[in-house]
């Protein structure tokens, strides 16, 4: 596994958000599942809820409860959770978050007068059901999540949705403070970011992360979806990209990784290696196959692009380029025959 600067497992952010760590370490979680409690004090909103590890509970707890918050013993601790798409160290954590909201209320002293009011559970709704989130779902107990009107569990998400944040103070910039979501496609169908005015935020998800690079589903509507998170940030911008306004946002809330201060800066770098990664296929598919009477495949390719590259390399780095020469397909540009693949006029 390879080793990243460590992070506390509970850190405040800024006055209004604070990390808690999913407790999964690992090569594709980085130092683990990053989920964020947001506003000024109870109730909060909850961004994911990691993959279910049992020593993620006492760390949500720790910071739910933190005495230098400011409490409101008649307001749950989490009024809406939102779960950024359907992986699994982002949404398994659900059912023992709920339980621990319900055994923070039933243990308050002195106890509450008011009734327990479960919080919402959102997303943004898949184009088809997945298996593995259903049975998540199916799972929950009743009682432990307000459903919508029509009786079901998660209430949908759609782009532009926005969600109220808790504050006390309260300034011009802040007076309409909500959370706003952006459908961001391109690692799953579903997706998402959040825009976060109090701290001039994106929270990206996997979409864009703290250290290295993501993976993606569609390469043609990633590509799409990091445009648009560069457009949201400045857009007054002209077409030569400059405005007189500053960036909607800079800082970066991964979903995965640190905290990235340059953020939009980080966005327009995902963006520009993506295009560069593209520009090298289609000129590696412009030379003469020196040879290769098979024409190029996706292994070929690969030679050529990583050459400089360790080997043990080029297996993860064949699915990469393989996206890449799908979305030139769907794109008009590359062409498809078996395993080989060629430019369109050729």
């Amino acid at each position: 596994m390879e080793v990243f600067e460590t992070l506390p497992s509970v850190a405040r952010l800024s006055k209004t958000v604070t990390r808690v760590l999913g407790q999964n370490p690992g090569n594709f979680t980085l130092q683990g599942t990053n989920t964020y409690l947001l506003g000024e004090r109870n109730p909060y909103i909850l961004v994911d809820t990691g993959e279910g590890r049992e020593e993620y509970i006492p760390y949500l707890q720790e910071a739910l409860t933190d005495t230098t918050h400011e409490h409101d013993p008649a307001e749950p601790h989490i009024s809406d959770v939102i779960l950024t798409h359907r992986h699994h160290d982002h949404t398994e954590g659900l059912p023992s978050v709920l339980a621990l909201l319900r055994k923070l209320w039933d243990t308050q002293q002195p106890a509450p007068t008011t009734p327990y009011r479960p919080p919402r559970i959102h997303k943004i709704p898949l184009p088809s059901p997945d298996p593995r989130f259903t049975a998540l779902i199916d799972r929950l107990e009743p009682g432990s999540y307000t459903p919508t009107a029509s009786g079901t569990a998660v209430h949908d998400l759609s782009d532009a949705s926005t969600l109220p944040i808790t504050l006390i103070s309260r300034s011009p910039d802040t007076d309409h403070a909500a959370v706003r979501v952006l459908h961001t496609p391109g690692h799953t169908d579903d997706s998402l970011c959040l825009y976060y005015p109090p701290d001039r935020a994106l929270f990206t998800a996997d979409t864009v992360l703290g250290h290295g690079t993501s993976v993606f589903e569609d390469l043609g509507t990633y590509m799409a979806s990091l445009r648009k998170m560069i457009a949201f940030a400045t857009p007054a911008a002209g077409s030569d990209g400059a405005s007189g306004e500053p960036p909607l946002y800079q800082t970066v809330y991964p979903g995965h990784g640190p905290v990235v201060a340059e953020g939009l800066a980080k966005v327009t770098t995902y963006l520009k290696h993506r295009v560069e990664r593209e520009e090298q296929v289609l000129r590696v598919l412009e030379q003469d196959l020196d040879g290769f009477d098979a024409g190029w495949t996706t292994e070929k390719i690969v030679a050529i692009i990583y050459a400089k590259y360790p080997k043990e390399l080029w297996g993860p780095a064949a699915h990469s380029v393989e996206l890449h020469l799908k979305k030139l397909v769907a794109d008009g540009v590359v062409e498809q025959n078996g395993s080989v693949w060629e430019l369109k006029d050729h």
